[in-house]
């Protein structure tokens, strides 16, 4: 059997990322011709399915480059992508009880076609459908996931921080200049990983560093003074995230924690400082996706505001709950209205922020674990001079279909990231919000 495998692509992998074209090397990829009329569907509305289905058939048709798509135009990996045009019968599917009239059932039908014609060939429907995939196998299809950007295990994703043994004479050295070199033969430490250092010798004392890359050395944590906005650490892990937050140094954090931790409000809690007290920043800039705006907005009452307040109101929540915990009385002399009036901070949906320059901003992207790695790639190229963006999200809370905890764009980020001095992040553990959404957190 050839090595070389033909790949039959579905239109929900596209739309996740129009760039998967070109991520099966030099096998050949068929789309049949229902996923170009899906995609010309899709195309005509302004969220991000829209936005990645016209890229896709603006992709396609600079491959065709004047060639005839129906017989094959060249990849640059190698391979060969063609629009299949024939396999139309639809006889064979309807045997094995799917109706043809459904697109996705027409699609199968491309594949299971190919998969009984082609001898020499492994013939494999991608998909992140997960109900297509069901449907393939049952049908004798071979059907995997789009794992280009899929990390290959959720249980070991970098949290950011660990845990050594040194003897206590070691540990004194993390506060001096030089601070304590790390031994790289039995340990691999990453720019900016927390590391809670014990005595080997049998004592309760621990103490916490940092590791800086560029001196390739463990230093002890600065401790703010004082609170953050009000905001003090309530466990290691929240000390840990407002280092990071409140370094000028580092220009992109990633906050992961089911609901409850901290997170969101420690990124607000630290925009509100640098921003409106320290005036580091111009403004700050808070979003979130709308995932479900496509199907449930147009159903909501009102103006565009009216529509959007739903998704924006538990930023608004954390906004007022800060600004009732400001130093300084500052909730007396300015309103948090006032702060939106005078342009210090925003509260926008993720679609507006997209086709931005964000220069010398604090912007905060929440709730990104309903991102694809496409869509997290094209809002950290937004990022200007002079910008911080904090990114946070609970990667076992996913609304999109197409995603999961190993396949979105927040994970993805932090393992790309967690190599680059520029970055930083944290894993949060426990919940601070009550005793009874902890609970709830951990056991339903």
């Amino acid at each position: 059997m050839s090595k070389k495998k033909v790949f039959v692509l579905d239109t929900s992998v596209l739309v996740y990322n129009p760039r998967s074209l070109f991520a099966f090397d030099d096998n050949d990829i068929v789309l049949p011709i229902v996923v170009i009329e899906e995609l010309d569907k899709l195309k005509k509305g302004v969220d991000d399915t829209s936005r990645n289905a016209r890229e896709a058939s603006r992709l396609i048709d600079e491959l065709r480059g004047g060639k005839k798509l129906a017989k094959g135009v060249d990849l640059p990996g190698g391979g060969v992508l063609k629009i299949e045009l024939n396999h139309i019968s639809s006889e064979q599917i309807e045997k094995k009880g799917l109706n043809f009239d459904i697109k996705d059932n027409r699609i199968l039908n491309v594949a299971y076609d190919l998969h009984t014609k082609e001898k020499d060939r492994k013939v494999i429907l991608i998909s992140k459908d997960i109900n297509m995939r069901i449907k393939a196998d049952a049908l004798g299809v071979m059907a995997e996931n789009l794992e280009s950007d899929k990390i290959p295990d959720i249980n070991k994703l970098y949290s950011g921080r660990d845990e050594y043994l040194v003897p206590r004479k070691d540990m004194d050295k993390i506060y001096t200049k030089a601070g304590l070199k790390p031994n790289h033969k039995k340990i691999k430490l990453l720019p900016n990983q927390f590391i809670t250092l014990s005595n080997s010798n049998g004592s309760s004392h621990s103490v916490l560093a940092k590791y800086n890359k560029e001196k390739d050395a463990l230093f002890a944590l600065k401790v703010e003074k004082g609170k953050i906005w009000g905001i003090a650490p309530r466990n290691r892990e929240q000390q840990f995230a407002l280092d990071i937050l409140m370094d000028p140094d580092i220009k992109l954090v990633t906050l992961i924690g089911k609901a409850g931790t901290g997170k969101t409000l420690l990124a607000l809690a630290a925009g509100m400082d640098l921003t409106i007290k320290d005036r580091k920043y111009n403004r700050l800039v808070v979003s979130r996706p709308i995932f479900p705006m496509g199907r449930d907005i147009g159903y909501l009452p009102g103006e565009i505001e009216d529509k959007l307040r739903p998704w924006m109101q538990p930023i608004n929540d954390n906004l007022d709950f800060l600004m009732s915990t400001s130093p300084g009385k500052t909730k007396n002399k300015r309103s948090i209205q006032s702060l939106f009036d005078d342009g210090l901070i925003e509260v926008e949906p993720l679609t507006y922020i997209r086709g931005r320059s964000l220069q010398n901003q604090y912007l905060i992207v929440d709730e990104a674990q309903n991102l694809t790695p496409h869509e997290i790639k094209t809002i950290i190229t937004r990022v200007g001079n002079g910008t911080k963006i904090v990114i946070t999200g609970d990667p076992y809370q996913i609304d999109n279909p197409y995603l999961d905890s190993a396949s979105n764009g927040l994970t993805f980020l932090v393992e790309k990231f967690k190599e680059e001095s520029i970055s930083g992040h944290i894993t949060f553990i426990k919940g601070e919000r009550s005793e009874l959404a902890e609970l709830a957190a951990t056991i339903l």
